[in-house]
């Protein structure tokens, strides 16, 4: 059966009884006092192969396409909200029920599907609370808050009937120029497996299913996104796998989704070790594990390690993959090829089906397919769950430089500059919905101040505005004798533009970029040349610059004479020809591309109607400043999936930005948006800086709370902020050098360490106890100090236990977190801080890479930071 608009009205009615309470002649896998294996292998011997296929194949989608045939039923879709008003939650559950009907009472088998999404650091749907996002959530190192905040968005997630989130983030970042640091817990494997634990374990307690990704470590070489990874078992074991064994072991977490990457020459989709030996045998996984979305096909167009998908989608389940995720349903077709041919065994089949069918029936979808809608409107956007982003926003944002105390201000400056597109945007980051009334800094500043105390500025923003794709609009060509839009365009299956070419068609601009595929049939992704030839009009105002950017071996030709020749391959960039274009004039225009080993990009860009006042805002923000009594200015950086970043410096003229503001004399604070690390070559020239990350939806106010004291700024950082890229990867737990840490022209020390966070009041550490100081090698021992808030006001500490192994048969890191605890503290209070310290915190592997706590001394160190270490002391462990 097909379902399209015409049934869809069918389809809304609402059942208000249980699915179980159908038939009385109910086949077992229909009788809910059975057990959950014994109703999966029944269902499973009941299955046709299509419907034990499509339990395999997952997709964003819907039911509206008559094409689409769901009659077999599917694991699950992501079906995206269509309503964004505040009635959005309400409808999207209404909508997710329509569907879910179909699947439970006009399918044969009455299976459910699992309705899926993206729920990062809240669900990304309209009408959801957006919360910090995950690396501000792991900033405050506090695990009971970050329950909450789970258990919240589950709440939310789970009421309007999504049963499984592609959440959270595990991977490790121990290289923060990867654009993705905003969606981890940080560089660590203790705080990233104690955060997952609290994401994971509140949502599987609610009743959705967790995705922890990507199995293993989807960050390589220079920090580049998905990158191969050839990490030897040790490393992979010892850092990278125990926040993934963590979530399942301790959190329950019931699905895993691989990585785009390789992992010691083999895609991570298609990996057997990692899959089937690591995850599924020795960890005993008992979930199902899912691609990334289009990742199984990855081998063929990225790894070049299988001739077709058909092969890639055989290998791939018989390395432990169990279900297929694609970006659209009409991708359904190589993967069931492998199927119908008969290239997978019936029994790594049957697994897989057996994995998914378990999850289905023991999240209780056959007796409770359907949501209440008005469960979904009364907990969306709930104001409980709004108080508490702001509670986690305040707690996540980590003050890194205050000096003379400029920080709290007060509330009687003489008028407060606000500087900064930042201020205003009100950014959420990555995977995230658009909020609830959301809060800007602006707003959040202006709400402390009297009225007109506050004056905003925008400053340059962070994007250089310089040269802009040239627009179909200019670009004409001739065709039969007419002028029509676009640019003729030739390609060729040769490098040199020889012969008939194999693609004539018209371009309406150029601006391509050519990774995965060729530019069109008949050629292939790494040898061919294009010739696009027309004319450029140029609008008022004319032009003075023109050029290309991408990857070289190209030349332009304006009016027939050669401007840019850049023919030779050698790397890519942007070559500009200043030329004199009058507004209201056409000209000639022909390029030449040619490439020899594909990721080819191409854009021919001009100056035309560019224009970015970058200085005059500068300059706009100075006499601002100079006539204010302090000056916040709000700096963002770029960064994102697929959005690495070679630089870390503030990007667009930021910091000519806050140079210029700090020479005023006024005091200048920072305030820092985004996910990942800055380097702050500025840092000398201002008075505070505040590392407020992605705050949510009320950030604005949690940031304003924290700069006028009436929050303290108890977060930490987890990862490390390097001096200069050249650093990286820099990351406190390395193992010890050959020879020294530093550089020639450089220290080998971070900018701000790991766990590294100021507050607004001062402690003081004592008392460290260790008992018994002497344990066996299967034994714990309770480390004990004393804090004391000897400040002024009240505040939060983050109290640091870390540990190093003096002696050991195979070199151990330098220092390794073995715990943590954050507390509240009022002025004058002490409390005393107990961590367990045992077997889990000590053991490694040996040379034969054995689990092992071999016997010797470790040291044992509690700080404020993995630098600020304030108590000494030592465990021994006897043979």
């Amino acid at each position: 059966m097909r379902v399209g608009p015409a049934r869809w009205s069918i389809l809304l009615l609402v059942v208000s009884r249980p699915v179980a309470a159908q038939a009385s002649a109910s086949p077992p896998y229909r009788d809910p006092r059975r057990s959950v294996a014994e109703r999966a292998q029944d269902l499973l011997g009941r299955m046709t192969a299509e419907e034990k296929f499509w339990q395999l194949f997952m997709i964003p989608g819907d039911l509206d396409d008559p094409a689409h045939d769901y009659s077999h039923g599917i694991f699950g879709l992501q079906i995206v909200a269509r309503d964004s008003t505040r009635d959005a939650a309400r409808a999207q559950a209404v909508r997710i029920n329509a569907i879910q009907r179909y699947f439970v009472e006009h399918t044969r088998l009455g299976i459910p599907i699992i309705p899926f999404d993206e729920a990062l650091h809240g669900l990304v749907q309209p009408g959801a609370t957006a919360f910090p996002q995950a690396i501000a959530l792991a900033a405050t190192w506090d695990t009971e808050l970050v329950a909450r905040v789970a258990g919240a968005i589950a709440r939310e997630t789970a009421s309007r009937g999504v049963r499984q989130v592609l959440s959270p983030v595990l991977n490790l970042a121990r290289d923060v120029r990867w654009g993705r640091v905003e969606e981890t817990y940080g560089e660590d494997p203790v705080l990233a497996s104690a955060m997952g634990r609290a994401f994971v374990g509140a949502f599987e307690r609610a009743g959705v299913v967790t995705t922890p990704k990507h199995f293993v470590a989807n960050v390589g070489d220079g920090g580049r996104d998905s990158y191969p990874i050839d990490y030897d078992e040790r490393l992979l074991a010892e850092t990278y796998f125990p926040p993934f064994e963590s979530a399942i072991h301790q959190a329950g977490a019931r699905s895993v989704m691989t990585a785009y990457n390789s992992v010691g020459g083999d895609p991570a989709t298609q990996n057997h070790w990692l899959l089937t030996e690591i995850l599924k045998t020795r960890w005993g996984f008992a979930g199902f594990v899912i691609s990334d979305a289009a990742a199984t096909g990855g081998a063929t167009v990225l790894h070049m390690t299988e001739s077709s998908t058909v092969t890639a989608a055989q290998h791939a389940f018989e390395a432990g993959l169990d279900v297929v995720f694609q970006s659209s349903y009409e991708q359904y077709r190589p993967y069931w090829d492998a199927f119908r041919h008969g290239m997978i065994a019936a029994a790594v089949i049957d697994s897989s089906v057996a994995r998914v069918l378990r999850v289905k029936l023991g999240l209780g979808l056959f007796e409770h397919p359907y949501v209440d809608p008005d469960s979904a409107a009364f907990w969306n956007g709930h104001a409980a769950h709004r108080a508490l982003a702001l509670e986690a926003a305040r707690e996540g944002i980590v003050l890194l430089q205050n000096r003379r105390g400029v920080l709290p201000l007060r509330d009687t400056l003489r008028g407060v500059a606000v500087i900064g597109t930042d201020a205003v945007a009100a950014r959420l980051g990555g995977y995230s919905g658009p909020g609830i009334r959301v809060v800007s800094l602006l707003d959040g500043i202006r709400a402390k101040l009297p009225s007109g105390a506050v004056r905003f500025a925008p400053g340059p923003g962070r994007v250089r505005r310089e040269l802009a794709t040239v627009p179909p609009a200019a670009l004409r060509s001739d065709s039969g004798g007419q002028s029509v839009p676009g640019l003729a365009a030739q390609y060729f299956d040769n490098i040199a533009l020889q012969g008939a070419p194999r693609i004539v068609r018209r371009d309406d601009r150029v601006d391509f970029g050519w990774t995965l595929a060729a530019p069109g049939p008949g050629l292939t992704r790494d040898w061919y040349s294009v010739r696009w030839s027309g004319s450029l009009a140029v609008p008022a105002g004319g032009a003075r610059l023109l050029g290309v950017q991408g990857s070289d071996g190209f030349r332009l030709y304006l009016d027939d004479s050669l401007v840019i020749d850049d023919w030779q391959k050698r790397s890519a960039g942007t070559r500009v020809a200043e030329v004199s274009l009058p507004g209201g004039g056409t000209h000639a225009l022909r390029l030449e591309f040619f490439e020899t080993t594909g990721n080819a990009h191409v854009r021919l860009v001009w100056d035309a109607g560019v224009n970015d006042p970058w200085q005059a805002r500068i300059d706009s923000a100075v006499r601002l400043a100079r006539a204010s009594g302090v000056a916040i200015v709000v700096a963002g950086i770029e960064e994102g999936e697929f959005r690495d970043r070679a630089s870390l410096g503030l990007p667009g003229h930021q910091e000519e930005l806050i140079r210029a503001v700090a020479a005023t004399g006024t005091p200048i604070i920072v305030v820092l948006v985004g996910g990942g690390a800055v380097t702050m070559p500025w840092l000398d020239q201002v008075a505070g800086v505040l590392e407020v990350w992605y705050p949510g939806e009320v950030g604005g106010r949690a940031v304003a709370d924290v700069l006028f004291g009436d929050a303290d700024p108890g977060g930490r950082l987890p990862i490390t902020f390097p001096i200069a890229e050249g650093q990286l990867p820099l990351v406190y737990d390395h193992k010890p050098t050959g020879r020294g840490d530093d550089y020639l022209d450089l220290t080998g020390q971070p900018l701000f360490p790991f766990g590294f966070g100021l507050s607004y009041t001062t402690f003081a550490y004592s008392g460290l106890a260790i008992g018994p100081d002497t344990i066996g090698p299967g034994d714990s021992a309770i480390v004990r100090c004393r804090v004391k808030n000897v400040g002024g006001v009240s505040g939060d500490e983050v109290v640091q236990l870390y540990v190093r192994d003096e002696l050991a048969s195979v070199a151990r890191p330098v220092l390794q977190l073995a715990g943590f605890r954050r507390v509240r503290l009022a002025p004058g209070e002490e409390q005393e801080i107990s961590f367990p310290l045992g077997p889990e915190r000590l053991r490694f592997l040996d040379r034969n890479l054995r689990p092992v706590v071999e016997p010797g001394t470790f040291r044992v160190l509690i700080g404020s930071s993995s630098r600020d270490l304030r108590l000494r002391g030592a465990l021994t462990v006897r043979p």
